[in-house]
């Protein structure tokens, strides 16, 4: 690890004027990215803004339809949340399977969506359930948020504060897990919201990506059945040691049949 300067403001504006000083900064929240990274002399920023001691980041609320939670809330608090398994269950269960408790104790909400690791569990959840993305600038829709691998429309400087998540009708995850690292080899979000059927996959492509021939089927009939026979192009899917692009394609299909029967109970 290379030597870096290292500040813990209490404030977002002291944040913002932190990175701003800087010559190369960096944010960091559970770390359970950047931290891997920077033992490995992979990156070398000058200053790390640690955003954990930041109040107004953290928390869980549920208001009408729509269950808020801030950016640096760890996945743990989600899974145990009272309020988000009677809301949202899937968005618990969700959060439940993400790594292990070391991770889940650690890693944040807003962490794991601004970094966009095309594995992670949240991307899907985000676009599945049509999330509003809050920052200190704007807010941004789920549609319009994640725009590659590893990549999303935050700009330089802005942080993630909260992520407002709709109440659906009903929704199901369910993932296939890589065995080391428990993250998705495919992970598949099924939603029916106010604005009609979702589905988000996860860990299949180099993006999550919405899967619009499931959600067509999905909307004319939500039940495992309307799945039969809608193949996923292995040409889209990632193609590694882990897994082929055929293999991908068609676990989507398994895993997105299991999402559906979760969202019915």
């Amino acid at each position: 690890m290379y030597a870096f300067n290292y500040h813990r403001p209490k404030s977002l504006a002291d944040a913002a004027k932190l990175l701003g000083d800087a010559s190369d900064g960096k944010f960091i929240a559970g770390g359970q990215t950047l931290l891997p990274t920077l033992k490995n002399r992979l990156a070398s920023p000058s200053d790390l803004v640690d955003l954990t001691g930041i109040a107004e980041l953290s928390g869980i609320s549920v208001a009408g339809s729509t269950v808020s939670i801030g950016a640096i809330t760890k996945h743990g608090a989600v899974a145990t949340s009272a309020e988000v398994k009677k809301a949202i269950p899937a968005l618990s269960t969700l959060a439940g399977l993400i790594g292990d408790p070391a991770v889940r104790n650690m890693g944040t909400v807003g962490g794991s969506v601004a970094n966009n690791d095309p594995a992670a569990d949240y991307p899907s959840a985000v676009l599945g359930l049509n999330a509003t993305v809050h920052t200190t600038k704007r807010k941004i829709a789920a549609d319009s948020f994640f725009t590659g691998l590893f990549e999303t429309a935050l700009a330089d400087g802005e942080i993630i504060t909260k992520i407002e998540f709709p109440v659906p009708k009903r929704a199901g995850y369910e993932k296939f897990r890589n065995p080391a690292s428990r993250y998705a080899m495919v992970g598949v979000f099924v939603a029916e919201t106010a604005d009609g059927v979702r589905v988000a996959v996860t860990g299949a492509g180099p993006c999550v990506f919405r899967h619009k021939e499931m959600e067509a089927a999905l909307s004319k009939s939500f039940s495992v059945d309307a799945l039969k026979g809608i193949k996923t192009d292995p040409a889209k899917m990632n193609n590694d040691i882990h897994g082929s692009g055929e293999y991908r394609a068609h676990l989507v299909g398994v895993v997105a049949k299991r999402a559906v029967q979760n969202a019915l109970g």
